[in-house]
């Protein structure tokens, strides 16, 4: 098999990565609605602590797929999906969710879509992160001072992506695997035999 054809996208690869942007489409949007609520008495940069579980999805799409645009896509859909719900960031998230997303993908493909460790999956969250936080900074809060909101509010949204949706992703990664329902895909196959 060339590497063109291990890079084409099946049927099972669409739909898996379909499911997750839907289900985390779900999750954003109740976690915009805990971001909003109870988690608005951490006043910000402080809340960017829990950030990283808007950028889950491309890390696991891409640990999952294994494939070009597969954390684009991911991420996308489950942007979208929350805009669909009604998230309180409305139409903004058709920008944002994509660069996010964009950003996580150039870490797998900086490995030519063929290193799928730990370190690539923490370089990949906390890309996401940087992009999200700078979006942020610029687009929700422009009038901040960099010393005192700005610079604490990109290194703790980094921080975040970095354990939650890296260390995080490559956990539920593993999880997942274990349990059999991704045999379809390499990472399934690489799992111990019971």
């Amino acid at each position: 098999m060339t590497n063109t054809d291990s890079n084409r996208w099946r049927t099972i690869d669409i739909v898996i990565a379909a499911v997750l942007g839907v289900a985390f489409g779900i999750i954003f949007w109740a976690w915009g609605l805990l971001w909003n609520g109870p988690a608005d008495a951490i006043p910000l940069p402080g809340r960017a602590a829990i950030y990283g579980v808007w950028l889950v999805p491309a890390v696991l799409g891409g640990l999952i797929i294994r494939k070009p645009g597969a954390a684009f896509f991911t991420l996308t859909v489950a942007a979208l999906v929350s805009v669909a719900l009604g998230s309180s960031w409305g139409w903004t998230l058709v920008i944002q969710g994509p660069l996010e997303a964009a950003a996580a993908e150039l870490a797998f493909a900086a490995f030519g879509y063929r290193v799928f460790r730990l370190p690539v999956a923490l370089l990949a969250a906390t890309l996401a992160g940087l992009a999200a936080a700078i979006y942020d900074v610029f687009v929700w809060y422009p009038d901040t001072a960099w010393g005192s909101f700005r610079l604490p509010y990109i290194l703790i949204t980094a921080a975040s992506s970095l354990v939650v949706a890296g260390l995080g992703g490559m956990a539920l990664t593993r999880a997942l695997a274990r349990t059999g329902v991704l045999d379809r895909f390499p990472v399934g196959r690489e799992r111990p035999a019971i």
